[in-house]
């Protein structure tokens, strides 16, 4: 089933990309330059990343940032 909001269609991206990459919200927000807190909020959907921030999280992720928009592109279908 389709997620329905892009916050919420980002936020299970993320998530399945960190435990992917086998990062924690702490060790991915370090790495990202980020609160652990504001990892938490982008995962539930209570926050959207800038686009600096959608490159930070990428590059931490290592992947491209195109993927993370194509990823929650194809969740909003």
């Amino acid at each position: 089933m389709a997620t329905k909001t892009i916050p919420a269609a980002f936020g299970k991206v993320l998530r399945e990309l960190r435990e992917r990459a086998g990062l924690s919200q702490e060790e991915l927000a370090d790495a990202a330059d980020l609160d652990r807190t504001y990892v938490s909020m982008l995962e539930r959907a209570r926050r959207q990343p800038t686009l600096e921030t959608l490159f930070r999280i990428a590059a931490a992720l290592g992947v491209a940032p195109a993927t993370l928009v194509a990823r929650t592109a194809a969740e909003l279908q």
